[in-house]
Parts: C-alpha cells; structure tokens; sequence
C-alpha cells in the first residue's frame, strides 16, 4: 500500500486536491490523508473528522429507508407511488408508476435538475432562491406539473426528482420529516454521530465550506448555488470514517436483513458506460460477479465518491468541497485494488 499512498500524494499535489482519502480493509485503516482547507479564510484545514457535503451519495440512504418500510410491509417495490401519497398532487404522472421504478431511475416522470441537458446547477436558483428550499415539499413545484418524460419502465434516466418523490413516500408513511427519519433509523443505527442534513445558513463545527473556482483562479463558497438544505436526493454532510460506518452497517445487516440487503444490492438495470444500477448504488460487475458497489455525488464545490469492495473487503471514501477532485484520486485507488 506504500506505492498506492505514493500516488494518492503525488494526484493531490498536482491537482491541488482539498479533502480526505480514507481506505480501510475489514476494521482496519490502510490510508488516512487529509489536504487543503475546510475554510480558506481562516486557513482551518480539512481534518478525518471534517463533515463534507456528499451531494447525489446520499441516494443510497433513500433507498436503504425505503427498503426498511418495505421491510415493515408499509409498501412493496410494485407498489404504485401515487397510491400512497396523499398530501402531494402529481396531475400529469402516470398512475402505473412503481417504487422499484423511482429506486432505478426508470419512472420516466420529469425532473427538476435532468443531468443530461442541463449542466449548470446554479441556473436552477435564478427564479427560485436557493434558501426557500429547506424542506422536500419545497421542491415539489420545481416538477410537479410537467409532463412524464417517457413510458415508466422503459429505461434507466438518471432522476433527481424521482428521489424527492421516494423522500415524500418515506415522510408519509413514517410519520417523521424525511431528514429526521433518516439520521434516526440511519445515521443513529450506524453510530454516525457527526452526520447529518445540516442547513448552509447554520452549519455546525467543523464542516468543509464548498468552494468554486473562477475562470481567473479566483473563489467563492456555494451558500448560492445549492438548496440551503438537502434531502432525499443529496446534500447531506457527512465524514470520511462515518461513511465508512456506513458500509460496515449495510453490509453487517445493522439497516436491513440479509434479504433486503441482498435486494438494494441486486443489479436491476444497465446503464450503458456504467454497468449497473441497484436501489440507490452504483454496481461493477466482471464475468458476471460483483466487484463493486459505489456511489458518488457532484454538485458546485462539491465532489464525493466511496465504494465497497465486497471480495477484499475494502471500503474507499474520498470527499472533496471543490467542484472536482474525487473522482481522479478515487480512480487512482480503484485501478490498484
């Protein structure tokens, strides 16, 4: 592992990586780097124990909670979404759309932010301040009445709005707000003490400012250019040895049986140029075994990725508050394991 923390060095150098690299193999810690600042301005450096912005990562807690009601026979993966929410009007979506649909990116209803034709996050908050979105019904209308994109089903298309719909079936059927059900059935039930969906305008100590570089070098924090508090689709803050809690707690069934674990984890659908797509997680197959399961999440000043290797038993995090970075540092560990 000497050569591979060689590497990892020389990357972060040379692209100027601010964040953590934390590789573990079972419970024992095999790297633990940490570089830049969680705070240029007062020079406050990233530490292990520094809360990152995940963005998009945290589409696998969605589904790990609607797989605990799933578990609780509340709702079944065939299940037709609109069936169960009550408090939401969806006019234009079709009435056949299922919760293994929304888990797998196939509903085919619209989304607030499609990755595929839009590539500028920050254009989203030009009509609708950034800091009313506090909460998932504030998001509802960014997509509530626009028309299904195509037939449920059909194909895998990257959705975050799918995911806000998920969050909303897990505030109905919980009773709780979706961010409370969470960090008390997840984050909680995994001993991750220091995570949680924290608001931009009242972060709590020791969180990583996300940072966007100008065309002429200068740079800005992203307090404008993401909702002020995340939910169902991203944006929770968490730390590199919390995410790897994380992994220990799916994969020791803390969250969900052998069952239900096995399910979230099933490659249900193929996404060209990127194997496959469980409930919530990315998964690598080679001559039809798993190899990897991984996760990743991008917004402005914000860029993460984790994975798990269920042969070795390696669990890799790699969080970063600028707007790229993870992914080439994570690349570099991944070719090696």
């Amino acid at each position: 592992m000497n050569h591979l923390a060689d590497c990892i060095e020389a990357e972060a150098k040379q692209n100027n990586f601010s964040g953590i690299v934390l590789v573990n193999q079972q419970d024992k810690e095999i790297i633990s780097s940490c570089y830049g600042y969680a705070n240029k301005s007062d020079k406050r450096e990233n530490n292990i124990h520094t809360r990152f912005g995940i963005a998009s990562g945290c589409k696998l807690f969605t589904a790990v909670a609607v797989c605990q009601l799933v578990e609780q026979g509340l709702i079944s993966f065939e299940s037709r979404v609109l069936d169960y929410l009550k408090k939401v009007d969806f006019p234009l979506f079709n009435p056949e759309i299922t919760i293994h649909q929304l888990l797998t990116h196939s509903s085919g209803i619209p989304d607030y932010f499609d990755e595929t034709i839009m590539d500028d996050f920050e254009e989203l908050w030009k009509t609708r301040p950034m800091y009313t979105l506090r909460q998932l019904n504030d998001f509802v209308s960014l997509f509530q009445n626009l028309p299904m994109m195509r037939t449920p089903g059909e194909r895998f298309h990257y959705n975050n709005a799918g995911y806000i719909v998920l969050g909303l079936l897990v505030e109905e059927l919980s009773g709780m707000s979706f961010c409370d059900y969470v960090e008390l059935h997840i984050f909680k039930a995994c001993g991750m003490k220091q995570s949680g969906y924290f608001t931009l305008d009242a972060l709590p100590a020791n969180c990583a400012l996300g940072y966007i570089e100008e065309e002429n070098g200068d740079w800005r924090t992203n307090i404008y250019s993401i909702p002020v508090k995340g939910g169902a689709d991203g944006g929770a803050f968490v730390t590199a040895p919390d995410m790897q809690l994380f992994w220990k707690g799916l994969m020791n069934h803390t969250l969900l049986s052998p069952v239900l674990t096995s399910l979230l984890l099933t490659p249900h659908i193929h996404v060209d140029g990127e194997g496959y797509y469980g409930y919530g997680v990315w998964i690598t197959l080679r001559e039809g075994e798993v190899i990897k399961f991984h996760i990743m999440g991008y917004d402005p000043g914000v860029s993460f990725r984790s994975a798990f290797y269920p042969t070795s038993g390696e669990t890799v995090v790699v969080m970063c508050n600028t707007n790229s970075g993870a992914s080439q540092i994570f690349n570099k560990i991944d070719n090696r394991l």
